[in-house]
């Protein structure tokens, strides 16, 4: 029986499409769990930084405001490590793509405070760090179908770090400015 382990290695880049190569690239760290694990003060940190009378400011017209983006960031995540979780458990049924443009306003982002959702996003991480910590090897290298193309598990943990790294640097880069 293979045994857990606490590592997820880089993924080669033929396991993802290459648009995710640019999320992938956002992960300096070797390690999937340590990119995950190493977010949460830092996102954190920033958003709790932000003044509630701020969680609704766009940057710019029809653009998300913070709440929407902390929205989609859960949302994002949660999808991604349910790909994970199907693939890791040897699913191989074809999962389907998911529109952020129409989670976000069902969402309701805008009627939740930024603490709140900063709660769930950091427990949605604690989740899936959870999750990952209990894969063993074969299960990290396990493929599926998302959105009509293959996707390996390691490949969507990276995916997730990326995914939060791009959207906190938007938040410093053209919202908190």
């Amino acid at each position: 029986m293979a045994t857990a382990i606490t590592t997820a290695t880089r993924p080669d880049p033929s396991e993802h499409v290459p648009y995710y190569g640019k999320y992938i690239a956002l992960v300096p760290e070797a390690d999937a769990i340590q990119a995950l694990e190493n977010q949460i003060a830092d996102a954190l940190a920033l958003v709790r930084t932000i003044p509630e009378s701020e969680g609704d400011h766009r940057y710019g017209p029809g653009k998300w405001t913070i709440k929407e983006v902390i929205g989609h960031l859960i949302d994002g995540e949660r999808v991604f490590a349910y790909r994970a979780l199907r693939f890791a458990r040897n699913d191989r049924t074809a999962l389907p793509g998911f529109d952020e443009n129409t989670y976000v306003p069902a969402g309701g982002f805008g009627h939740r405070t930024l603490a709140d959702l900063a709660a769930e996003w950091e427990l949605v991480r604690r989740s899936n760090l959870a999750l990952f910590r209990g894969l063993d090897a074969e299960a990290w290298r396990r493929q599926g179908v998302a959105n009509g193309d293959a996707i390996s598990v390691r490949a969507l943990a990276f995916i997730i770090a990326g995914h939060g790294r791009h959207h906190v640097a938007l938040l410093r880069e053209r919202y908190l400015v």
